[in-house]
């Protein structure tokens, strides 16, 4: 499954977990302003807003899994068996692949507000790329600095939600992820104070026991409550050393580890990278299951009028540092 997230300092940061049990050997990708963006129903972009972001690149497709336009807008989808539901086209409305639908939104928009605007007309359709790729089920987080909104494509119709916490993991759907969170208020990053039987003396014999009862498993609503409580109580500095550090931090604190979640036998669920990027300069950095080193790449290295993508391969093994 998956854990995306916000964070906000000096810069703003937007980044996912991405937990799977393989790999589509995705790559850290650049989608300059002149490569034509074709999609099936709506008309090509020939000039657009240059995108960086984690994708695999199929037939010189960019399948993003989660992006940042050079306007600081992002977006990510995640998981969401089950529950998604895509549409057949609608010739009165704006049809979009769900595999073409986050080129399609961080292609034009600038803001949240203009994507939440957009969307009205728009139906997510289950368009699939090709037989290999069919349409996976997805819902999305879509922020800006100012903000975040969750959109979710099911049985009753396309679903926006504002999305306050700037938090999203998988199922259940986001209206009741978010009505959970009223069963952990009285978590707090404080020590307790005794509302159990106050004539009797009781024993902070430990730090940390104000989050008492903060859900430490792998689920995907488990997960939701402890990347809120994470983020929402994250503290750092405004450098981008710390920035980028303290956001790596909020995703480790529900990354998956292997041999937890046996999805078949000897098969085991994975946090395969976590994502970083600073929307306001556009950097985008990663680490990977097998290496923690933080790695960085620059939009703004490159030549963002190009017509090409621009893509790097992620750097898997290890990097250590040897002191002596």
């Amino acid at each position: 499954m998956c854990t995306g997230a916000n964070y906000t300092t000096k810069d703003h940061y937007f980044g996912r977990n991405l937990d799977l049990e393989f790999s589509y050997h995705e790559t850290v990708t650049i989608t300059p302003r002149n490569f034509p963006f074709e999609f099936r129903k709506v008309p090509t972009l020939a000039t657009h807003h240059a995108i960086i972001g984690m994708a695999n690149i199929a037939d010189g497709y960019p399948l993003y899994y989660d992006a940042t336009n050079e306007k600081g807008l992002s977006m990510a989808g995640l998981n969401f068996p089950g529950n998604a539901d895509y549409k057949q086209e609608d010739p009165a409305k704006t049809n979009v692949g769900s595999f073409e639908f986050i080129p399609w939104v961080l292609a034009q928009f600038e803001t949240v507000a203009e994507v939440r605007a957009a969307l009205a007309d728009v139906v997510v359709t289950d368009a699939a790329f090709s037989a290999e790729f069919p349409p996976s089920p997805l819902h999305w987080i879509i922020s800006d600095r100012d903000g975040s909104i969750t959109v979710e494509s099911v049985k009753e119709g396309l679903r926006v939600y504002d999305n306050p916490f700037g938090v999203m993991t998988n199922n259940p759907t986001f209206d009741i992820q978010s009505f959970n969170l009223n069963n952990f208020m009285h978590l707090s990053k404080n020590p307790p104070e005794n509302n159990f039987a106050p004539e009797v003396d009781f024993d902070v014999y430990s730090r940390g026991m104000g989050a008492i009862g903060l859900p430490g498993d792998l689920s995907s609503a488990s997960r939701f409550v402890k990347a809120v409580f994470t983020k929402m109580n994250s503290v750092s500095g405004d450098s981008e050393s710390e920035s980028i550090s303290q956001f790596f931090q909020i995703l480790g604190s529900v990354a998956q580890q292997r041999g937890l979640v046996e999805v078949e036998p000897g098969k085991f669920e994975i946090t395969i990278y976590s994502s970083c990027c600073n929307t306001d300069k556009g950097i985008y950095y990663y680490t990977t299951y097998e290496n923690s080193q933080v790695t960085g790449v620059d939009m703004h290295k490159e030549d963002l009028d190009a017509t090409t993508l621009v893509d790097y391969p992620l750097v898997k093994g290890q990097q250590i540092h040897m002191q002596n």
